[in-house]
């Protein structure tokens, strides 16, 4: 499995770092689906402990169709993350062309209340053969 490039944010001591594969086993092209997984690596670099609580996800396609992913949590979780501390998850994307784009936010919330959105810098869903 060859992952592709991915992409860092860095707001408010969150760091997100995101890299995709295209998984060709679960795809069909001849029926324009084709499915991506993506892992993230979400790492509180900051002072103050900060709890995911939700997600909002803007996924583009190669005719620049978006489509918006919002909801709780993170594949069914809502870490907290102390100062030092590293969360990882792997998940999937389903796309209806070849080549396409994620970008987003997590809501993070602080202990006494604060909450400020980290920012998943945008990241490409695309074959192996599709990139240069």
């Amino acid at each position: 499995m060859r992952w592709n490039e991915g992409s860092e944010a860095v707001t408010n001591g969150i760091r997100v770092q995101v890299r995709s594969v295209y998984l060709s086993e679960r795809s069909d092209p001849a029926h324009h689906h084709w499915m991506y997984a993506y892992r993230v690596t979400i790492s509180n670099e900051g002072n103050t402990p900060a709890r995911l609580v939700s997600r909002h996800w803007i996924i583009t396609n190669s005719h620049g169709v978006q489509d918006h992913v919002k909801g709780p949590g993170v594949v069914g979780e809502t870490p907290n993350l102390s100062p030092g501390e590293t969360f990882e998850y792997t998940s999937g994307c389903p796309l209806d062309t070849a080549m396409g784009t994620m970008h987003g936010t997590y809501r993070m919330v602080s202990p006494d209340g604060d909450a400020f959105d980290a920012e998943v810098a945008p990241f490409t869903l695309a074959e192996p053969f599709a990139v240069n």
